[in-house]
């Protein structure tokens, strides 16, 4: 089992953004944090990287279940989305939730985790 969905998309960077962010909407999440980490490695280290954000996405009905069901999960929340810019061209990377939240050994996150898991790979070959 691998970790993310990634796909490597045919338009630019900021195009990707968009299409991201519109992507998981229609899938029911919406934007909670971004980091960009191309501006924070300038600032900070004073290094110049590619263009690189992570998109803290959520979706507040599973995000709710999954809280109640295990109390410390949002650890592993939001879902983190990563565009960034490879030999000119974006490249989206997803996490598979299905994958993370089975290290927490709890049933009861199964049926959501797949749930969200398949909303999150649509998102990916959507694009």
């Amino acid at each position: 089992m691998t970790y993310c969905f990634s796909r490597q998309l045919d338009m630019g960077y900021d195009d990707a953004i968009v299409a991201v962010t519109a992507a998981l909407q229609k899938e029911g999440f919406g934007i909670v944090s971004e980091v960009n980490v191309a501006d924070t490695l300038r600032k900070k280290l004073g290094i110049d990287f590619r263009p690189y954000k992570i998109l803290g996405a959520c979706n507040p009905q599973f995000a709710h279940r999954a809280i109640e069901a295990e109390a410390n999960i949002g650890v592993m929340m939001p879902c983190n989305v990563v565009v960034q810019e490879i030999d000119g061209r974006a490249q989206v990377a997803a996490i598979d939730p299905l994958a993370g939240m089975r290290a927490v050994g709890n049933a009861d996150l199964d049926e959501f985790a797949s749930t969200v898991s398949v909303r999150l790979k649509r998102v990916i070959d959507s694009l």
